[in-house]
C-alpha cells in the first residue's frame, strides 16, 4: 500500500517475510537484478515517506529494503 510502503495482505512494512520470500524466488538466478529493483523502491520509498512523516531515517530504509537481500556472507 503506497504510499504507506505497508502489505496489503499482512499489514507489515514491506517487504514482509511473504514478499521477501517471492522475490527470492522470481530473481533466485538475479540477485544484482533483485538488489537494483529493491534499490529503486526504497528511493521511491524514502521520497513519499518523508512526504508523509517529514523524516525517514536512511540507515532504516536500507536495513529494511536491501539489507535481508544481500548474498549470504556478504558485508
Amino acid at each position: 500500500m503506497r504510499p504507506l510502503w505497508r502489505c496489503r495482505g499482512c499489514g507489515a512494512e514491506w517487504p514482509c517475510q511473504p514478499a521477501r520470500l517471492a522475490l527470492l524466488v522470481e530473481y533466485r538466478e538475479d540477485r544484482t537484478g533483485l538488489l537494483v529493483y529493491l534499490s529503486t523502491l526504497m528511493a521511491e520509498a524514502g521520497a513519499q515517506l518523508s512526504q508523509l512523516n517529514g523524516h525517514v531515517v536512511p540507515e532504516n530504509l536500507t536495513a529494511r529494503f536491501l539489507g535481508w537481500a544481500r548474498a549470504r556472507g556478504s558485508s
